[in-house]
């Protein structure tokens, strides 16, 4: 006689949903009876949330497949149904021939036993500020596309602009490209356009700016430079509807709005930060009264990426700070059989948030003064390679972040980030205070000599 191990039920009347590019396939139970196609259309999808209705389902299983799910997880949502996002690996079906009709019946069968796990989800602010900033980053990666293309069109007309300058599209290189499309070739008249902060002198620059005449090459470098000027105004049109969307954000809240700081000059603006927002204001009333700038190694971009991907709500979402370095995967996957560790790497997949925490973990690391983290990244750079220690810096500024802003608490160098000798030389001196206080021992008990 077979064993037959049952599961209890946890999501009574919940429903699996396999996603497409074309259509939806959705079982609302076991049999062939209770699986329906629908197509991708925008009524289709209010017919879909109809036959749920229909069937009496509460719950709403469905696979994250690119952005296929948007619309129709949208739509379930403002419905009512209770709806479950998941990812694609927790869905993987047993062996046997793959269809969609055994997908969506597979997700309706974990789903019910309560076997599936929801991913991360922002509020719908936090989306579309997502939306904007994931936008301004696409942006600048044309214009860099753009900048790499003229510097190749100034190499081939024999102007060697990116030897002599830091920057082709800096405030010097720009206006000499700009006098070069408009016709201009002596190379006296084009180096007298340097700005004054360039290390380079007019003479040495004027060598560099010898041109092989090439009207093609000219005919490129112009083009490539409307380019460029057009994702530039591209870019402050978008920064316009960051702008606007965090103060809608922080309008809001009353609380938020109650908080100022002062600003931080110190703190380097490159060309890529937005120039008009003040992200050191906002960031400190989004995270009410929470300064995650006062971090080192903690830039602009850094902070508006906490701010878009993950917002201050968010960032509650996650019971724990092992929970948000895990989705972020920045934590060891650890593999355990019989007592002994198989393996701990890092687990693939990356997103825009971690990428920024390792871009900052990585600047901490080029610091010159002396800083808990610093020091820290400097260890585990010794033991492990540089890799590591950005990708352990990154983990303790993900555990920082989520400490200051679900628990209120401003930035403080904690003293778990100390060498090993230094925790022991500080508990040493919390246990004899501690002595001390509690016998009453005085100087004279000690005959420790006070003076000088």
């Amino acid at each position: 006689m077979k064993e037959q191990i049952s599961l209890d039920v946890v999501n009574k009347n919940a429903a699996g949903i396999d996603i497409g590019s074309r259509s939806h396939w959705v079982a609302v139970g076991q049999s062939d009876d209770l699986i329906k196609e629908f197509g991708v259309y925008n009524e289709n999808l209010y017919q879909l949330a109809d036959w749920l209705t229909s069937h009496k389902i509460k719950h709403v299983a469905m696979e994250s497949t690119g952005n296929y799910w948007q619309n129709l997880h949208a739509v379930l949502l403002s419905r009512g149904f209770e709806v479950t996002l998941c990812n694609g690996k927790f869905t993987k079906n047993i062996k046997g021939k793959k269809t969609d009709v055994k997908d969506c019946q597979w997700i309706q069968k974990l789903h019910s036993l309560g076997l599936l796990s929801g991913s991360f989800l922002p509020d719908e602010d936090t989306e579309i500020l997502r939306t904007y900033t994931r936008h301004r980053y696409n942006l600048i990666k044309q214009a860099a596309s753009a900048t790499k293309k003229m510097q190749k069109y100034l190499r081939l007309m024999n102007i060697r602009l990116d030897v002599v300058v830091k920057d082709v599209v800096g405030l010097t290189g720009l206006k000499i490209i700009r006098a070069i499309a408009l016709g201009e070739t002596d190379p006296e008249k084009l180096a007298s356009l340097r700005h004054y902060n360039c290390k380079k002198s007019e003479e040495e620059i004027a060598k560099a700016l010898h041109s092989n005449g090439r009207k093609d090459f000219l005919y490129a470098l112009k083009d490539e430079l409307d380019t460029y000027d057009f994702v530039q105004k591209k870019i402050r049109e978008c920064d316009d509807q960051i702008a606007a969307k965090l103060d809608e954000i922080i309008g809001k809240d009353p609380e938020k709005q109650e908080h100022y700081i002062d600003k931080k000059p110190y703190k380097r603006i490159n060309k890529n930060t937005p120039k008009d927002i003040d992200i050191n204001l906002k960031s400190y009333q989004m995270f009410k009264g929470v300064d995650l700038l006062a971090i080192e190694g903690m830039s602009y971009n850094t902070v508006l990426t906490i701010m878009s991907e993950v917002g201050f709500d968010g960032i509650k979402k996650f019971n724990s700070a092992k929970q948000f370095t895990s989705w972020l995967r920045l934590a060891p996957n650890n593999k355990v059989s019989g007592g002994k560790v198989l393996s701990s790497k890092i687990g693939k997949g990356s997103n825009r948030l971690k990428i920024a925490l390792r871009n900052a973990a990585n600047s901490i690391g080029n610091l010159k003064d002396s800083t808990p983290l610093r020091d820290f990244f400097h260890r585990i750079n010794f033991r492990k390679g540089r890799v590591s220690a950005i990708t352990a810096t990154a983990r303790k500024l993900a555990v920082i972040i989520w400490n200051m802003v679900t628990k209120g608490i401003p930035y403080q160098n904690p003293e778990g980030y100390l060498y090993l000798d230094q925790k022991r030389k500080l508990g040493i001196v919390k246990r004899m205070k501690k002595q001390i206080t509690k016998f009453g021992i005085t100087n004279d008990d000690l005959e420790l000599n006070t003076t000088p």
